[in-house]
């Protein structure tokens, strides 16, 4: 059976910039590129988009989100959010953030830590936030566990490693719930291990790559599955004493030899795992853990179309130093094809792969490229395709996110000014806080937010001499996370600004 279609490579279509995209530390992309005149422009000087955002009501801040709009944003009617997850200590903002289209927050996290796949997901048939929060000693790994927030932001869930692994030992790079109400958790245990067949010492040590399959409402681990048991460590494309970095294959200093960085159900129900230092993905049965199938890499059972000697890297099948491996209903195979670092091709890519398993070759179905013909991801990146076809593109230490539509005309971009998130998603999502919304009054004008609240069309300012009597003063649309409200009275006993929805009715209400 072949599961293709025809080939294509896109780059995002003619864009119009609506907000200077410039910042000290700021990946900026050329305007030539994003405009599609093929003309020199000078870059933007910083302007007071740069400046992050700051409110009378919270004691929060957040980063400034220049979107840059494309000829596709016309198009979009989708009142979906963007959901991402500074996650560095010079950011304005560390922790969750929910923005809408035009870059203005929706939730601000106010635990102010980092986190990692912040995103919507299911639970038993109801819409959940879910993220790691914890420790990451080393660079690009965590000690933790996940998080299920329901929709009011309260925490309903806690997963965590298990079984022959201690507690706590949930690593950051993926979250999957799956249909069964359990998650798919990825973990890097320190082993002892003979390292001299790669160069390293013969009582050495590596991170194993292990995914476990845990039950979330009991915490019983269902499977365990080590990439030591099922991967030639010869096949590694890390080396343990690289020419830029520090010897690893200590007890200190483990050598990272596989790297799993995702793990997703195949429509097979297969277990599909990606390691970034193999630059291949296992498709793994789910309950004997053996591995049916490989793409990519050195020991692939498929043929990569177009990645020969003789092909430019980074334009063929072949992936390098990938993120986040996903199948598809239609078989094809999606992912965020870093090829960098070290280097191996001259940009990152949004990637989709026909697979044929009659002939057992994968080739190039799609790819989604960068404004930036150099725009190079070291680390971090995903795609999400969603239902309407769209694709986001979360450029990982690029500092950058797109969506484009299926064909490749882009919707719009922004940047992550002075910083990062490991992830970026958009998806549809109502949620209802149960603290009530801040209210501040000062010289006449009511300042009102609810953070995380997203069914707010409009704020009615009331006052009187108690909560009986008083009468509405004002009402005015909601403008973005804080509204400001004039015609306080200088008497009134009582001030409150309700909460009203679409049609009217009040969802809650707030007072100074």
């Amino acid at each position: 059976m072949t599961l293709h279609r025809p080939r294509v490579r896109h780059r995002p279509r003619g864009t119009r910039t609506t907000t200077a995209v410039v910042a000290a530390g700021a990946l900026v992309l050329p305007l030539a590129a994003c405009s599609g005149s093929g003309s020199e422009e000078p870059e933007p000087e910083p302007g007071p988009d740069a400046e992050p955002r700051t409110y009378r009501t919270v004691e929060m801040t957040a980063p400034p989100l220049p979107i840059t709009e494309g000829d596709a944003a016309d198009q979009d009617d989708s009142d979906a959010l963007y959901f991402l997850a500074p996650k560095k200590e010079a950011e304005p903002h560390l922790g969750g953030l929910i923005v809408d289209a035009t870059g203005e927050p929706v939730w601000i996290d106010p635990a102010e830590t980092p986190m990692y796949d912040f995103r919507v997901q299911e639970y038993d048939g109801e819409p959940v936030l879910t993220y790691y929060r914890g420790k990451s000693d080393f660079v690009g790994h965590g000690t933790g566990d996940i998080q299920l927030l329901d929709t009011s932001y309260e925490e309903i869930a806690t997963v965590t490693t298990g079984g022959d692994l201690d507690p706590h030992l949930a690593d950051l790079h993926d979250t999957t719930i799956t249909p069964e109400g359990t998650m798919l958790v990825l973990a890097y245990p320190v082993v002892p291990l003979d390292l001299t067949p790669v160069g390293g010492p013969e009582d050495g040590y590596v991170f194993d790559g292990v995914v476990q399959e845990v039950d979330i409402a009991t915490g019983e681990v269902l499977h365990h599955w080590s990439a030591l048991d099922h991967v030639d460590l010869t096949d590694t494309y890390a080396e343990v004493e690289p020419e830029d970095g520090d010897p690893s294959g200590s007890e200190e200093n483990p050598f990272d030899f596989f790297h799993v960085n995702s793990a997703t159900l195949t429509p097979d129900g297969d277990v599909l795992i990606s390691s970034r230092q193999y630059h291949a993905a296992y498709a793994v049965d789910r309950t004997s853990g053996e591995v049916r199938w490989t793409l990519g890499g050195e020991d692939s059972d498929f043929t990569m179309e177009g990645s020969g000697e003789d092909d430019e890297p980074g334009t063929g099948a072949q992936f390098a130093w990938q993120h986040d491996v996903q199948q598809h209903d239609d078989g094809t195979v999606t992912l965020f094809d870093n090829q960098g670092n070290p280097p191996i091709g001259e940009h990152s890519r949004g990637l989709r792969l026909a697979l044929d398993t009659d002939t057992m070759t994968a080739s190039v179905d799609q790819e989604w490229l960068p404004s930036d013909p150099e725009l190079l991801a070291g680390s971090q990146g995903n795609l999400q395709v969603l239902d309407n076809g769209n694709v986001i593109v979360g450029w990982g230490d690029a500092q950058w996110t797109s969506e484009y539509t299926d064909d490749g005309t882009l919707v719009r971009e922004f940047p992550f000014l002075g910083g990062e998130t490991y992830r970026a998603y958009r998806f549809d999502w109502q949620a209802t806080p149960t603290d009530p919304p801040a209210v501040v009054v000062t010289d006449g004008t009511a300042y009102v937010s609810w953070n995380g609240a997203t069914d707010v069309a409009s704020w009615r300012l009331v006052a009187g001499a108690d909560a009986d009597s008083a009468s509405e003063v004002a009402t005015v649309a909601r403008d973005g996370f804080e509204t400001a409200v004039d015609g306080v009275p200088d008497d009134a006993e009582y001030v409150a600004l309700e909460a009203l929805d679409a049609d009217g009715e009040v969802l809650a209400t707030g007072t100074p």
